[in-house]
């Protein structure tokens, strides 16, 4: 292949991955009462309240996709606003104990999953597999300097 099919064999490969983990993201979090997208921006401030434009970038999503999100999960009491000591009027999201708890109700059928795809792989290719979607992840960051 060519430089240039190879890029875009990349991007085509990762639209296409994409879109199947949100379909099995979907599947996961539905049953705990989320969605891919709550789980998603729940999962990002599991260990740390961060502020809306935190979650984007750490997610790479847009600021307003997040900001939509976070209103709905605090209307629905599975995250809070809470003050940023570092700035005034962005506040943090925080997870409540609700959505911790719905969070975790994922995790019995997410290890299932994780399970069956190191087995479908192997655990080797698996974690290569991950170390170049991470190298690649890497240089495309890179590029929005």
């Amino acid at each position: 292949m060519t430089e240039g099919e190879l890029f875009s064999a990349a991007a085509i490969t990762s639209f296409k991955l994409n879109g199947q983990f949100l379909a099995v993201a979907e599947g996961l979090a539905k049953p705990a009462g989320l969605t891919a997208s709550w789980w998603q921006v729940l999962g990002a401030v599991l260990h740390e309240p961060l502020p809306v434009s935190g979650i984007a970038r750490e997610m790479g999503i847009t600021r307003q996709s997040v900001q939509r999100i976070a209103d709905l999960l605090v209307d629905k009491g599975l995250a809070e606003y809470r003050d940023n000591p570092a700035h005034r009027r962005a506040k943090l999201v925080a997870v409540t104990a609700e959505g911790l708890a719905a969070v975790r109700r994922i995790s019995p059928q997410h290890a299932v999953l994780a399970k069956r795809l190191a087995d479908t792989m192997g655990i080797d290719e698996l974690q290569r597999a991950v170390a170049a979607l991470q190298a690649l992840s890497v240089v495309l960051d890179g590029w929005q300097d």
